[in-house]
């Protein structure tokens, strides 16, 4: 008498990409003999926001290291591309999979596909559970006293700061896992079409290292040096102070509770002094996407309403361009935007500058400047895209009031006082001094002229003057404020 098929579950993975502290794969495992780990190319539907050029990058790098993993422990990760739901229906019939497993997307759309998918799958008698692989708190489970989200960090984090103890330890991944059953059609990663036709990519080849393996020793190189000193190298551009951690985050090829385990194992105090503040841009990320969960039409239109009236600046696109390329002339800006097309990264402090400079100085659509880093980023992600974006237009939760507008001179006199990280990016200006090198165009001509500088040919003039259009925008700023 020939022996039952084994117990099967499909683990459907996404932005879930590792096996240790994954619970979709953890609870498959502990109800199931056999699990089959899907990944189903489905970029349609995560529309409008699909992901964007250099995320596709790192996309097709992570997966591909998932597979080894997976391969090592004697699986193998099953590689699909159509819709969803007929993909999953295929596979389960396939393998007589009676189990559905997958970790929880909080975009509007992730929310609405995985809904509809467990509503089919569930009335076809399949068993379906999605788990928590992606916060340390969950969007609905922290509200106000009156019942509400919160829409302001600081209280918001106040709460979360006594349950950090409570956190889950994360779970080690499998020594094993059972072999997939056989004939199951596979395509080829490449197949995906996920890298660039034209290879752009160099630069973040030389940066990042995808997946799980790049993951953990960015997090120990992080701990072992930078984080005691976090609440100050933070802020300096030039230098490893970050952990760099957040493209791991986004493509879960690290999950939050491992991260936050690690630290407290470094550190001990997961609140004090640099610990303290690098595990508040967890909270960060947390609030952000507790805010996305909540407020979903945030991606496209302001929190505040009053900013849907605001008095962008007509553009012909020269000023965007100028802004994309960093060709703006003002160097810690445009070294910022040079850094990101490089690398798929920049640094917080002048992510900050740039944005608050397109905003407010080129005073064009924060929109704009948030499909730019989309499309740019190897860590663009949409509820800290959106909820950065907003912060620095003034239209968001817990926004920087529109009337701070950051200097950017004084911002890289202030973080980048000896300009290293300006002739890093900028190379055509390596040969001003220290006073000159966030304003050269401060010096006088024949200064210029003796470094073998020309304003204009060999870098550009600003294309704004910052004093004149920091007064358009508070101009344009109490023209909304009429609204109230």
């Amino acid at each position: 008498m020939p022996s039952p098929a084994p117990k099967t579950a499909l683990v459907w993975l996404r932005r879930d990409l590792r096996l240790a502290d994954n619970p979709a794969l953890t609870h498959a495992l502990a109800r199931c003999e056999r699990v089959v780990p899907v990944y189903i190319h489905a970029p349609d539907e995560e529309a409008p926001w699909q992901a964007g050029g250099a995320a596709r990058w790192w996309q097709h790098h992570s997966l591909t290291a998932l597979a080894a993993d997976l391969a090592a422990a004697g699986s193998a990760l099953v590689v699909a591309r159509g819709e969803s739901l007929p993909t999953l229906r295929r596979l389960i019939q396939a393998t007589g999979a009676g189990e559905c497993h997958w970790n929880r997307l909080y975009e509007p759309a992730g929310i609405q596909r995985d809904t509809a998918v467990k509503q089919a799958l569930r009335a076809d008698g399949v068993h379906c559970e999605s788990h928590n692989a992606a916060m340390l708190f969950e969007p609905w489970t922290l509200k106000t006293g009156a019942g509400a989200p919160y829409r302001v960090f600081s209280p918001y984090w106040r709460r979360c700061v006594p349950q950090l103890a409570e956190v889950p330890a994360p779970c080690p991944p499998p020594a094993h896992l059972p072999p997939l059953p056989s004939g199951l059609d596979n395509l080829p990663i490449e197949d995906l079409g996920l890298l660039p036709r034209i290879r752009w990519d160099q630069g973040l080849a030389g940066t990042w290292q995808p997946g799980t393996a790049g993951a953990e020793a960015r997090l120990h190189a992080f701990l072992d040096t930078a984080v005691r000193d976090y609440t100050d190298g933070r802020e300096r551009p030039a230098e490893a102070g970050t952990s760099g951690l957040s493209p791991h985050l986004h493509w879960g090829e690290l999950g939050p509770r491992q991260v936050l385990a690690a630290v407290r194992e470094a550190c001990g105090d997961v609140t004090a002094d640099g610990a303290g503040h690098f595990v508040r841009e967890l909270g960060w990320r947390e609030f952000s996407m507790q805010m996305l969960f909540h407020f979903p039409h945030t991606p496209l239109q302001p929190l505040d309403p009053k900013f849907a009236g605001f008095p962008w600046r007509a553009d012909d696109g020269t000023l965007l361009r100028a802004w994309q390329c960093g060709r703006t002339g003002i160097p810690i800006v445009d070294a910022g935007m040079r850094q990101l097309w490089h690398s798929g990264w920049m640094h917080n402090r002048v992510r900050m500058v740039v944005a608050s400079f397109l905003t407010k100085n080129l005073r064009l659509p924060w929109q704009q400047g948030a499909h730019w880093f989309w499309d740019t980023l190897v860590d663009a992600d949409l509820a800290s895209n959106t909820q950065g974006w907003q912060w620095a237009a003034g239209s968001g939760a817990d926004a920087a009031p529109y009337f701070r507008i950051f200097n950017p001179v004084r911002q890289g006199e202030r973080f980048d006082a000896d300009g290293a990280y300006v002739r890093r990016w900028c190379p055509e200006l390596a040969a001003l001094p220290n006073k000159l090198i966030h304003q050269p165009w401060g010096a006088k001509p024949a200064e210029l002229a003796a470094l073998g500088i020309r304003l204009g040919r060999d870098y550009p003039a600003p294309v704004v003057d910052l004093q004149t259009s920091r007064e358009e925008a508070l101009a344009a700023f109490e023209q909304i404020k009429q609204q109230d």
